[in-house]
């Protein structure tokens, strides 16, 4: 028994930190990262821990942006935009597709019928239905995952919705209007526009504050942040950057926002109590999109030019590792179960 006592302690420790009895900085890396990797059109598969890009999952279209991932951590969806930017002339995605991550294999497809551009994919928080931004018609699409089909449509009353955020109980979304320059709110549950918010000439990506109570998008024309007061639906506040800022995501516990500042090959931490820049982390080359992990540990962010991902740990805002991805890596998500 004494014997059989020691072993159990030494499992224990090997997942456990040995400083402070806390739990490992990668505890909490147990799922994939999904790149959509844009230059050679495919579905980058990471594996976190190991640092590095393990397979490739071709789309068989031109070109998938963004990738969602199923709860289940199963599942991902790469909607196919085209061989374009937002409101730049080239070809008008009409489908999306579904990859099984584990055989790494598109097992599924969803056509819109006609080019929508399809963009950023989103799985409902309570509904568990995908809602897909589709530029061209001024919608987004809602699709049953389970027999992918399209079960409806809300109109965003604007034109370039690139990306869409909900909040946590899904019962509002926002959308970035890129040539606008405006911010669409819309009820979910009843598929409508509520309103549409004027925010600068143009603008890019969106994301919510963990409580729902701030949405935040990135002004185009200078270099700052907007910040959106979700109850009267109004810009609150700008938050100075060091240059015009793309992709954000924040911390699950409310307290920093992550931006991709991509001009300037920087990363761009904000206080969200101070409302204001506490740390500026260089990056390699076009940063675009960040995804942090479940756990808040580390912030993921894509390196367009670079073909990298810059893993920043958030306990001291360094970058921990560089990850090689595909050719112009943009889209991220987490794949993991609940938890991971």
């Amino acid at each position: 028994m004494k014997w059989l006592a020691i072993l159990v302690m030494m499992v224990g420790l090997s997942a456990m930190s040995v400083s402070n009895g806390t739990a490992s900085p990668d505890a909490g890396a147990h799922g994939m990262l999904l790149v959509a990797n844009k230059g050679d059109q495919t579905l980058g598969i990471v594996d976190p821990r190991a640092g590095q890009q393990i397979a490739t999952v071709a789309e068989g279209g031109t070109t998938g942006h963004e990738v969602a991932a199923s709860p289940d951590g199963r599942t991902a969806y790469v909607p196919i935009y085209g061989n374009s930017g937002v409101g730049q002339p080239g070809t008008d995605g009409r489908n999306m597709i579904v990859v099984d991550i584990a055989s790494r294999k598109v097992v599924g497809n969803v056509d819109f019928g006609h080019g929508v551009r399809p963009h950023c994919a989103v799985i409902g928080p309570k509904d568990g239905l995908l809602y897909v931004t589709t530029e061209l018609d001024k919608t987004i699409s809602v699709i049953d995952p389970r027999t992918l089909k399209i079960v409806g449509s809300i109109p965003t009353g604007q034109a370039e919705s690139h990306m869409l955020a909900l909040t946590a109980d899904g019962k509002r979304g926002y959308t970035a209007n890129v040539g606008p320059g405006t911010v669409s709110v819309l009820d979910m549950e009843n598929r409508k526009t509520i309103t549409v918010i004027p925010v600068s000439g143009v603008v890019q990506r969106i994301a919510l504050s963990p409580d729902g109570k701030m949405a935040f998008t990135s002004d185009q024309t200078k270099p700052r942040l907007a910040v959106i007061d979700t109850v009267s639906n109004e810009v609150k506040t700008w938050i100075p950057l060091p240059a015009p800022g793309y992709g954000t995501a924040p911390t699950p516990d409310g307290r920093w926002l992550v931006v991709a500042v991509r001009t300037a090959n920087k990363v761009a931490v904000v206080d969200l109590g101070a409302m204001k820049v506490a740390q500026v982390i260089d990056v390699p080359a076009a940063p675009q999109e960040v995804a942090v992990r479940p756990d808040g540990q580390v912030a993921y962010v894509s390196c367009d030019a670079s073909h990298k991902i810059a893993a920043i740990r958030t306990s001291n805002w360094t970058v921990e590792k560089l990850i090689d991805a595909g050719p112009g890596a943009d889209g991220l998500a987490w794949a993991g179960m609940a938890g991971d």
